[in-house]
């Protein structure tokens, strides 16, 4: 355990989102998840990818027929009955996600607020809240890792997280798609939720050894200032090989470059939000 960091007041709510594939999503949801829960703070993770990569580094079953976040979306299953601790760590919990939720998408499209399904799921579990309302087993941080995609899942989302947290990848490409994403983080701003805001940007399989690489970063810090982490996630293979053991970098090679970022980049996370 690293020493451990003061608490959130309230949950804090996370959407990790790119539209754009391949840009270090999950692995980002996953792997701050973790360093969060090393830092003393109690964190659940959503997966809402049908391909439930987080569930597998995470090491909970998530197979057809577990628990999981298509039950709490599509059937209104309380959120707590979907949850599982992770194995692998302290203070960690996730909903897993089966290959169900390929089409939840279909089935919601006539479903009465389809849009609010899972903010509903997310503020009707007990331990998300306030201090006062939630107590001491409170969730310090909810992690909803999203699929590449500005679908129906995404949208569910957006309304139902505070904050947004956006991987970059450091290549050419990667403010693209960015315009699009943040023009629909507006319109649910607009419409669904007026709290949503982009707090938090993360720039990852960073190669410092190319200039392309330094000058995207550059470009980010320029377009978006403090909202952007110091901290930026060097590309490594420990960070690739550690799912296919069930783990995250964080336990798989805790003094690895990749598991050092991601904690650092926890450690700015949580230090940010104590300010607020």
């Amino acid at each position: 355990m690293r020493p451990a960091l003061a608490r959130p007041s309230k949950t804090r709510i996370f959407v990790v989102a790119n539209q754009k594939g391949g840009v270090g999503k999950t692995t980002s949801t996953v792997n701050i998840a973790a360093a969060l829960a090393q830092l003393g703070q109690r964190v659940l993770v959503i997966d809402l990818d049908p391909q439930g990569n987080a569930s597998t580094a995470l090491g909970v079953e998530h197979r057809r027929g577990v628990p999981s976040t298509y039950d709490a979306l599509v059937d209104g299953e309380p959120l707590v009955d979907v949850t599982t601790e992770s194995p692998e760590i302290e203070n960690l919990w996730a909903v897993p996600a089966t290959i169900d939720l390929a089409g939840a998408e279909i089935e919601l499209v006539s479903v009465v607020a389809r849009e609010s399904r899972l903010r509903k799921a997310v503020h009707g579990h007990p331990w998300v809240g306030t201090a006062a309302e939630a107590g001491e087993d409170r969730f310090d941080y909810v992690l909803i890792d999203c699929p590449p995609s500005l679908g129906l899942l995404t949208l569910n989302a957006l309304v139902a997280g505070d904050e947004m947290l956006i991987p970059i990848q450091a290549e050419y490409y990667a403010l693209e798609g960015l315009g699009q994403l943040l023009e629909t983080v507006e319109m649910v701003r607009a419409h669904l939720n007026q709290g949503l805001e982009v707090s938090t940007i993360l720039v990852t399989m960073f190669d410092a050894r190319t200039r392309l690489a330094s000058g995207v970063a550059e470009e980010v810090r320029e377009h978006f200032g403090d909202q952007v982490l110091k901290t930026s996630i060097p590309r490594s293979v420990r960070v690739s090989e550690a799912p296919s053991y069930g783990q995250t970098v964080m336990t798989y090679d805790p003094g690895s470059p990749g598991a050092l970022s991601y904690l650092e980049a926890a450690r700015e996370i949580a230090i940010q939000g104590a300010s607020r």
